[in-house]
């Protein structure tokens, strides 16, 4: 059931994505080459603890750290580990959610990690902009969830990239995840529903260089791509509102 929000509960959330916005611009700063994802992730989580936001991924189905960091062909729920440390060329997800007084909102960023190949910056580039034409679809008047993800896959289908089938977009402000589930590829087995005012949730495409195809690893959480080429992912959490939509993150 997808639970609509009034103009009040939409500030709260909106409130939760100015720290979380905060915390990107904080990260923008210090993530460099030589840095470990353990070190990310208390990056992020001592930023929260000072304003006093809560890390609603620690300890979600035991999930161990409050960040997921994703490298490479890590597309998404990478565990952040001391062992794992950034080199230059490399691409990396950082998927934070924050809760601020009950709120929730959620958004990634993609950071390259000094100087990246030319079709990894590309990845990147191609990612972000699909994420903003998912945005620009959502926000206009009668679309229908088919209409981002038609969006976003009319775009990157044409550079030969692999669209993740297997996670999504979703709702999102008084839970993590929340109903509608908002895809990146049209099929009619998934939900097209009118959008509408009141409704909150993320737009975040998941792209892979090669196939879409992907593998869990053994800790139930990390995903790669089955080829071994980079991923990539971007996302925030939107709203609309009386007066539109409204990048909320």
């Amino acid at each position: 059931m997808i639970m609509l929000k009034n103009e009040k509960e939409i500030d709260g959330i909106k409130e939760s994505g100015k720290y979380l916005k905060g915390l990107f611009e904080e990260l923008d700063s210090r993530i460099k080459a030589g840095m470990s994802t353990f070190e990310v992730d208390k990056i992020a989580h001592d930023y929260m603890k000072k304003h006093n936001c809560g890390a609603p991924c620690l300890g979600y189905y035991g999930y161990p750290a409050a960040t997921c960091v994703s490298v490479n062909d890590t597309v998404i729920h990478g565990i952040p580990s001391r062992d794992i440390v950034l080199k230059d060329g490399d691409l990396v997800s950082v998927d934070i959610t924050l809760e601020k007084n009950g709120f929730i909102s959620d958004s990634t960023h993609t950071y390259e990690i000094g100087t990246v190949s030319d079709e990894v910056h590309l990845l990147n580039e191609r990612t972000r902009k699909a994420l903003y034409l998912g945005i620009e679809k959502a926000g206009e008047k009668g679309s229908r969830l088919f209409d981002i993800a038609s969006a976003i896959e009319k775009y990157i289908s044409q550079f030969g990239y692999g669209i993740v089938r297997e996670y999504c977009g979703h709702g999102v402000g008084f839970e993590m995840h929340e109903d509608p589930l908002i895809y990146n590829y049209v099929s009619p087995r998934n939900t097209n529903s009118r959008i509408k005012r009141g409704m909150v949730f993320c737009i975040e495409p998941m792209i892979n260089m090669g196939t879409s195809r992907i593998k869990e690893l053994d800790d139930g959480w990390t995903v790669k791509t089955m080829d071994g080429k980079c991923a990539c992912h971007w996302e925030h959490t939107v709203a609309i509102r009386e007066t539109g939509l409204e990048i909320l993150t």
